[in-house]
């Protein structure tokens, strides 16, 4: 195992930065997961890391050793590509074996070293078959297992289930995380889908822009989003976000005026905010329910018009008209609600303790 610092890292084509000051210690042993939308840095990093990209600024430590102009070679790592990069015209085994045969390791020892990898992935039935006889997944395990069979000290793996579909997709994130477990080796794994970065990484790393937006586990980052675009991104349906008028504010809680008059009270330290400031409320699809089981008074109430109603079996996702909110406004209520129709008028609420605040520059204000 490895651990792997990123210190002060840039990169930049021309005059265009794609990274800026990079800062992350990725532990020994960790499954670390960088995500972030097309074209924020996440894959460059990667290719980084591994030697395919040349590093402008800053420092690339894997296992206290600068690793700056360290051939990839003799980096003690290995990479999982989206598009497989198997070798056509041989086997699976020949795929798999193709590394150690580089070294001088006996034949045997390769062999059984196939063997074993192989029937931890359960493609020992494939190993005679060349990769065009293959489905994808099944090439996928190949890849994968091409990386293990090298019992590298860091495992890299560039969005390779993206060309999976959807349940293969699933099956192939328990693998992943069942592998990680039994190997206990250092994992770096780019994605640009939020589920795969929330079901695999022990710690996240949100990228946008070339830059980390945030550094946390899934579920700190979920409950306790740094910023807007963490808040935005993280999260299906995406976070509902509104804008707001301060009516008061302390160190108790903030009172908003929303943009259709209702109040909303949020258990957010308003130190430093005044009447009339502009605020942006941030309310979980989850967080909402159905006001006619809750009579809260008159704070706290939300009245949306229903524009479409989604059901998805176990629950259901009611999509609303509300003024001020950035997008179509989601709440994600139990399959038992059948009864929400189209073109519905609804009266939900919100707890103050689920709602989160965010000023002006994007910053979370710190839930009390």
């Amino acid at each position: 195992m490895a651990d792997v610092q990123l210190r002060q890292l840039a990169k930049a084509y021309g005059k265009n930065p794609v990274l800026r000051h990079i800062d992350l210690h990725i532990q020994e042993g960790e499954f670390m997961v960088f995500v972030g939308p097309s074209g924020c840095g996440k894959s460059t990093l990667l290719r980084m890391i591994a030697g395919l990209e040349d590093i402008d600024q800053g420092d690339l430590i894997i296992g206290g050793q600068r690793a700056n102009d360290v051939p990839p070679a003799q980096r003690g790592l290995a990479m999982v590509f989206q598009s497989y990069a198997l070798y056509p015209h041989m086997t699976v085994f020949e795929n798999m074996a193709f590394g150690l045969s580089l070294t001088s390791m006996p034949k045997a020892q390769i062999a059984a070293t196939v063997q074993r990898v192989a029937g931890s992935l359960q493609i020992v039935h494939l190993l005679d078959r060349k990769p065009r006889d293959l489905s994808g997944g099944q090439r996928q395990r190949v890849a994968i297992g091409r990386a293990i069979v090298r019992q590298p000290s860091l495992f890299l793996f560039d969005e390779p289930l993206s060309n999976l579909d959807a349940s293969l997709r699933v099956q192939m994130r328990i693998e992943l995380s069942k592998l990680h477990r039994e190997l206990q080796s250092t994992m770096i794994y780019v994605t640009h889908d939020q589920v795969e970065a929330m079901t695999l990484g022990q710690r996240i790393a949100v990228f946008n822009g070339g830059i980390i937006e945030q550094v946390g586990t899934p579920l700190n980052l979920y409950e306790h989003p740094a910023n807007l675009f963490v808040a935005g991104f993280l999260g299906t349906p995406k976070m509902n976000l509104l804008s707001a008028i301060v009516m008061n504010a302390d160190h108790q809680g903030v009172l908003v005026q929303l943009a259709d008059g209702s109040l909303l009270q949020m258990q957010v330290d308003g130190s430093g905010i005044r009447i009339g400031d502009k605020l942006t409320v941030g309310i979980r699809a989850e967080h909402l329910l159905l006001d006619d089981t809750h009579n809260s008074g008159p704070q706290n109430q939300l009245h949306v018009d229903v524009n479409f109603v989604e059901h998805l079996g176990d629950s259901c996702i009611v999509y609303a008209n509300f003024p001020g909110a950035e997008n179509l406004f989601a709440a994600k209520f139990s399959a038992g609600e059948t009864h929400l129709q189209t073109s519905q008028k609804l009266s939900l609420h919100v707890a103050p303790a689920h709602c989160y605040a965010f000023n002006t520059a994007g910053a979370a204000l710190p839930r009390l």
